[in-house]
């Protein structure tokens, strides 16, 4: 009798545990990723000043994590494993090296970390919330493409539509915790401590064939008492000459798609205006891509207020399920006098995955998921990036030749919305300009290997006007066409 009972709860005791094993959640983990190498082949982006012919290959192996604990609450994260250049893997990295220009990733196989944060849904107020390092985008990311620290809610407020609202830290100040406008200068020289931070509204809502998305942010930079703000100062890469600090910005835009039969229209408009509350009375500043270098033509100088805006379009026509033809416009606004009277601004700041061209405005760039330069907007050349005062037409054709194989084509004439100035090292020429930024034709040719391995070959040729001679060199002197060719294999999983 008493084994009898001795089994009987031995089994209640079991199936208790059972019971209460399946009630409880389990974490379960997703993950996917990209394994993508790329080899590339860059000449003249100098336009013959120099000698410049990079060849080079670089690699990357991103993984993206889910930890998920029921429906309604994940951990997630992403990072960058193995990714640098082919070669110089064993080699310490160097500010004042290549590596300096890439926002503190050097070219070693380092580990980078690009999001971190905490997802939770609550039913009840019909919101979610991120709570983390992640993806921070407006529209067609012309204007913010970045990942910052911060926390946003989703809110549903109704079938198909939604509304975010959202602060981050873009930045702490000096690098430490204080948030006091004096203290012991850093290795740069900065030392007032307080805040940037950017509030950002965005109302998304879909109807027949349109998705739209109406957008607001406001970003401001307290620590400008020792003369410099996180835009630009703070940035490790070297953007145009003549560029305004940002120390305070609104950013008003409306983006969309829209179908139609066989066409497809994605656009975008938007508004800025701000401050730059620095009153520089000269050009000179310290080099962002080194230490105590000075940059004798870093800053724009202004009346203190800021204005800007840029305008998208894009329309593909589906031919038929094997051709696709497209045509893109875009204008952003630029500055009329790099002296005085209102400075321009076009953005808050982009990672570059705004895509126009293969050599003019490709600019995936190395502000923190990249670490090359790719097309004249990179931090070594100091071109252009996205629409920053361009105006730029494009045609384009895309042509199925086979299940697995297709190709992409396109012309693009670019001129400068206000004239480009000529320049030396003690500031601009405003008695020669130019606003023929040049033409370009690219080519691009996708196979498909396997289902989620695709081998990718790009070639870029661009023609540079006087404009882009100034822009680059500040003189006409160097015209060399600038060209470049790059092989890639992408495998997803």
């Amino acid at each position: 009798m008493k084994r009898t009972i001795l089994t009987l709860l031995s089994f209640l005791f079991i199936f208790s545990q059972t019971i209460i094993a399946q009630d409880k959640p389990k974490t379960e983990l997703k993950f996917s990723g990209v394994y993508n190498a790329w080899g590339q082949n860059q000449n003249n982006f100098l336009l013959g000043k120099t000698d410049y012919q990079d060849q080079y290959l670089v690699q990357m192996l991103r993984l993206n994590f889910s930890f998920n604990y029921t429906e309604n609450i994940k951990a997630v994260t992403r990072f960058d494993l193995g990714q640098g250049w082919w070669g110089v893997d064993n080699q310490e990295p160097s500010y004042n090296g290549a590596s300096g220009m890439f926002d503190g990733k050097d070219t070693k196989y380092f580990l980078h970390v690009d999001h971190a944060y905490l997802w939770f849904n609550v039913p009840s107020l019909t919101s979610a919330f991120t709570v983390g390092r992640f993806n921070w985008s407006l529209g067609n990311k012309l204007v913010l493409d970045n990942n910052y620290d911060g926390i946003t809610a989703d809110i549903s407020v109704g079938e198909g539509s939604s509304l975010k609202l959202g602060w981050t830290k873009a930045s702490e100040g000096v690098n430490g915790l204080s948030d006091l406008e004096k203290v012991a200068a850093d290795p740069r020289g900065n030392y007032d401590a307080r805040d940037a931070n950017l509030f950002l509204a965005s109302y998304k809502t879909k109807f027949s064939t349109t998705n739209l998305e109406f957008y607001g942010s406001y970003y401001n930079d307290a620590s400008v008492n020792d003369s410099t703000a996180f835009l630009i100062d703070g940035l490790y890469y070297n953007r145009p000459r003549f560029t305004p600090q940002v120390t305070s910005l609104f950013v008003f835009g409306i983006a969309g798609t829209s179908k139609f039969d066989a066409f497809t229209l994605n656009y975008e408009a938007n508004y800025l205006i701000g401050k730059d509350d620095i009153k520089n009375t000269k050009f000179a500043g310290k080099l962002n891509t080194a230490k105590g270098v000075i940059d004798p033509l870093k800053y724009d100088i202004n009346n203190g207020d800021l204005t800007g805006y840029n305008i998208y379009a894009k329309l593909d026509y589906t031919v038929s399920p094997d051709v696709t033809l497209g045509l893109v416009a875009g204008m952003g606004s630029g500055d009329d006098d790099p002296t005085q009277g209102k400075g321009n601004v076009n953005k808050l700041s982009t990672a570059g995955f705004f895509y126009l061209t293969e050599v003019w405005e490709d600019s995936i760039m190395p502000d923190e998921e990249g670490i090359t330069p790719q097309g004249l907007g990179a931090p070594n050349v100091r071109a252009y990036r996205e629409l920053e005062n361009t105006t730029a037409l494009q045609v384009n054709g895309t042509f199925k030749l086979t299940p697995v194989w297709k190709v992409f084509a396109s012309f693009t004439y670019v001129r400068a919305t206000q004239p480009v100035f000529a320049w030396t090292t003690t500031g601009p020429n405003l008695a020669k300009s130019a606003t023929d930024l040049g033409w370009e034709v690219d080519f691009k040719t996708d196979y498909n290997i396997f289902d989620n391995l695709v081998l990718t070959y790009r070639i870029g040729y661009f023609q540079p006007g006087t404009a882009a001679m100034y822009l680059i060199n500040g003189t006409d002197l160097f015209d060399k066409s600038p060209w470049e060719m790059k092989a890639e294999i992408t495998f997803t999983f």
